[in-house]
């Protein structure tokens, strides 16, 4: 008796000290665990679609959806709510009338030009049920890029919204000499060239077009292409597949979500993050999504509270938006309990949960190409995603030491990449193998090399360059620091640097354009400026770069500042140095150069002086 009452304190006690080691030695064991085990099993789920070619893809899992729950709301827009049924038997109209009009065969490319609304998703969906892959376009592309687009992907065919139509007038004659063929959602059009689709919808059955005709017999299969900015300059066409758009599926549900949420979707579809994460995520839970046409600060909370939304999806700057906005009653009297994007910082974040309650903010890293992904399950503030020593098994990664001024990675006398110490930031790389291949881009080999590192730690072995530098804790939380190369973030758009050169290099008066980010405080990412060299004969203009920059590059992409400079400092290997641009910034009083900021009220660049730079970090200017 007392034996086996000793037997069980012993063992209670020693219980009662491994939860306590593990408490305060291990805290995130056990969220890690449930964690990993849910990453397992869905990957699990993808390895079966491998072993017998039997891939069940997202529009299949729609399809399934729409037979199990066919009256549930799937999307809400401007107040309509459309269920699974009603966005299925659309789609299967937009596929009808391409089939019976017999343009489309299974295999072309089809690019998609569409603001936020619902018939992206129909048309998006009908494209894919006849077999088609399709290109998402940015609606801020200029003309030119928009061209490019095209000769990336392939596409034949463009299906543009109804409010797109008119900007593409210019380029409309250059379509036609390609054999572009131009469908617009309209009734009737005024251009004769351009072919309508919603009075031949309004005709078309709703009956399903035939199985065969999506269905998928391999995971690495192209089924969107998505274009993202790079070190390259123009828009680079990202290869989507089957097994992207699954994985990235999968996002809400591994964070907890469930079908009875209802998701908040302010981001442009034409982005991964949207489209992928937020329409296939609501389709893999059978969730309902609410999409807004276009984020507004001071619409969000109303919607949130008007539609019982739980899950809503952020950058960074939506989340700095919302906390800017004027104090209100009842900001807390909502159902949302998690927030899933990226780019929070930590002063915003805690300025959010201050204003608007605990809401889980669940950070996650992945760029819309990469063969990568963190995602911070803790919701530890600052982190963008977690490791750990079994996350490290499955996903090959690497850190390794950056040297920022000569814009390269550090290499050892033998010629190989350097490990950096825990908590030291480094050049993130994700190794390329079968469990974590890379795709890379439609149209040029050249470009997909150009995001790879070979020989990195041995000879022969491959690494995706993400061009992030990142640090990792010795708790194992992954932290973003910063961008490196030729690319920065601004407005939760990627900039490519040489696009933007290349655009100022057209300004009859400028010899030679160096572009990079600069911070402004207040602000996530960095505002473009341009260092730029004037032609001995000529003068700079404002007035004419404002008008340059205005027609040739989207918002987001023109620059702020512009330094004017009489030499352009180069590194050892003969590129354009920037690092040292980058630490001098754009404050007139420690700059011995002339400055120059957008003004769109002057509709020009006008000097940047000490009080309109005042007004700036403070942030009483609109950027």
């Amino acid at each position: 008796m007392f034996f086996s009452l000793g037997w069980v304190t012993a063992l209670v006690a020693g219980i009662f000290s491994l939860h306590v080691v593990q408490k305060l030695c291990f805290p995130y064991f056990w969220k890690d665990v449930f964690y990993l085990m849910k990453v397992i099993r869905y990957g699990a789920r993808l390895e079966i679609f491998k072993i017998t070619s039997n891939v069940v893809t997202i529009i299949d899992r729609f399809v399934q959806q729409a037979e199990r729950i066919p009256t549930k709301p799937f999307l809400i827009y401007e107040g309509i709510t459309y269920t699974y049924q009603d966005i299925n038997e659309r789609s299967n109209k937009l596929a009808n009338v391409f089939l019976e009009q017999g343009t489309l065969k299974k295999g072309d490319s089809v690019a998609l030009l569409m603001n936020n609304e619902p018939d992206f998703i129909c048309v998006w969906f009908g494209l894919i049920k006849l077999g088609c892959s399709v290109a998402f376009l940015n609606t801020n592309i200029k003309s030119r890029s928009l061209l490019h687009c095209f000769n990336c992907c392939g596409a034949k065919t463009l299906v543009v919204g109804a409010d797109l139509l008119d900007s593409l007038e210019d380029i409309l004659p250059s379509f036609l000499e390609d054999s572009i063929s131009v469908w617009v959602m309209k009734n009737e059009s005024s251009h004769t060239e351009v072919q309508t689709l919603l009075d031949k919808m309004d005709q078309a059955s709703d009956k399903p077009t035939p199985p065969a005709l999506r269905a998928a017999t391999s995971l690495k299969a192209a089924t969107l292409y998505i274009f993202t900015s790079g070190t390259t300059g123009l828009p680079k066409a990202a290869v989507i597949t089957h097994l992207q758009s699954l994985k990235a599926a999968a996002g809400f549900w591994a964070y907890g979500g469930s079908e009875d949420d209802v998701i908040y979707i302010p981001l442009p579809l034409y982005h991964s993050a949207a489209s992928l994460i937020g329409v296939g995520g609501t389709i893999e839970m059978g969730a309902t999504c609410v999409l807004k046409k276009k984020f507004s600060a001071s619409q969000f909370w109303n919607d949130c509270i008007k539609y019982d939304v739980t899950i809503f999806q952020y950058i960074g700057e939506l989340c700095r938006y919302l906390c800017n906005q004027p104090k209100a009653e009842g900001e807390k009297k909502h159902k949302v309990h998690m927030g899933v994007g990226n780019g929070l910082r930590q002063d915003v974040w805690r300025e959010f949960h201050r204003r608007f309650g605990e809401i889980r903010m669940c950070e996650l890293y992945g760029s819309t190409e990469g063969n990568l992904c963190f995602m911070n399950h803790i919701g530890k503030i600052g982190a963008v995603g977690r490791s750990n020593f079994f996350y490290k098994l499955l996903f090959k990664y690497d850190l390794v030491r950056y040297d920022m001024v000569r814009d390269e990675p550090v290499k050892n006398r033998q010629g190989y990449c350097q490990h950096v110490n825990k908590g030291e930031t480094g050049l993130l790389l994700s190794k390329i193998g079968a469990s974590s291949p890379f795709f890379g881009y439609a149209g040029s080999k050249q470009l997909t090399e150009k995001k790879l590192m070979r020989n990195v730690f041995v000879k022969g072995d491959a690494y995706f360059n993400t061009g992030d530098l990142m640090a990792e804790d010795a708790e194992d939380f992954i932290c973003f620091k910063d961008r490196v190369g030729d690319t920065f973030r601004w407005k939760g758009e990627n900039v490519a640097t040489t696009e933007v050169t290349e655009v100022l290099g057209m300004v009859d008066f400028i010899q030679e354009a160096n572009v990079y980010g600069v911070e402004i405080p207040g602000n996530e990412g960095r505002a473009g400026m341009a260092a730029i060299i004037v032609r001995p004969e000529c003068e700079f203009s404002g007035k004419k770069l404002f008008d340059h920059v205005l027609n040739d590059l989207p918002a987001y992409a023109r620059p702020l500042f512009i330094r004017l400079q009489e030499s352009m400092e180069m590194t050892g290997t003969f590129k354009q140095q920037k690092f040292n641009l980058v630490e001098s910034g754009f404050n007139p009083s420690t700059s011995c150069n002339p400055l120059y900021f957008l003004d769109y009220s002057e509709k020009s660049y006008v000097p940047l002086t000490n009080t309109l730079y005042g007004s700036i970090v403070a942030g009483e200017r609109k950027l």
